[in-house]
């Protein structure tokens, strides 16, 4: 005789089985249908019954938000000096008016000279490599 594992395991699966094949085989047909029925009547039951109540469900915060924090001092950012909030306000407004004057304005003519110099040397050192 062929024996057919139906992938059944475990204690109750076991029991199952013993039932169909021993001499209780209309006490394993009467379990298995009362089984059967009891789970069909109790699908209603569920389907009726009041949903846990769930929490609201919290939107993810990015996490660069949770750490903000407002700033009180910094930096200056042409000498690195500590500021205040209320010193670095100004000291950025005094920068964007400068926005609009040209760079050949804001600096000296004697840098600027030196300047030129440099650019001059860097440009003939490309055909005469060995100037100093």
């Amino acid at each position: 005789m062929y024996q057919i594992d139906w992938g059944i395991k475990g204690y109750l699966a076991s029991r199952y089985l013993n039932l169909w094949q021993g001499k209780n085989h209309r006490l394993a047909i009467a379990t298995f249908l009362s089984a059967q029925i009891s789970a069909l009547v109790m699908m209603p039951l569920l389907s009726f019954a009041e949903p846990q109540s769930q929490q609201p469900v919290q939107e993810d915060i990015p996490e660069e938000v949770l750490r903000a924090e407002i700033y009180t001092d910094a930096r200056s950012p042409i000498d690195g000096k500590q500021l205040s909030a209320a010193e670095y306000t100004e000291l950025m407004e005094k920068l964007r008016s400068l926005d609009g004057i040209p760079p050949e304005d804001l600096v000296s003519p004697k840098v600027r000279e030196v300047i030129g110099l440099l650019k001059l040397r860097k440009f003939l050192k490309q055909f005469i490599p060995f100037i100093p």
